[in-house]
């Protein structure tokens, strides 16, 4: 069974840095589609940003665009989201999800999450 496994929230300062980690155990992340999404206190989930099998298509929600980075190391069988410039409304838990053979990240397999908090 393929299990996704988020880390590396914590608490920064407005304009702070963070990397997440999705790890995945039990297959291989080869052949899916990985997208981050967040989930703010009293709002729906959102997604964030989004990358393609072979890391060559990656997409970004606007509010995010220019700051986050998304990659993966199918080797390590990693995805990364690098966060610059954080803001508190980037505050969320932080999902990662895994989508089989497809082009876009709709979210079949999920982490439990990982929580960014911003705060001076």
């Amino acid at each position: 069974q393929l299990r996704l496994v988020e880390s590396g929230g914590g608490l920064v300062q407005p304009g702070g840095s963070l990397r997440l980690s999705c790890a995945a155990s039990g297959g291989n992340l080869r052949g899916y589609a990985i997208g981050w999404f967040r989930q703010a206190p009293g709002k729906a989930r959102e997604g964030v940003s989004c990358i393609s099998t072979g890391g060559g298509i990656t997409n970004y929600a606007d509010s995010v665009k220019g700051r986050f980075t998304i990659s993966r190391d199918n080797v390590q069988n990693t995805v990364y989201l690098q966060m610059s410039s954080l803001k508190p409304e980037d505050i969320a838990v932080y999902y990662c999800a895994a989508d089989y053979l497809s082009t876009s990240c709709r979210g079949t397999y999920w982490g439990r999450g990982t929580q960014v908090t911003v705060s001076s």
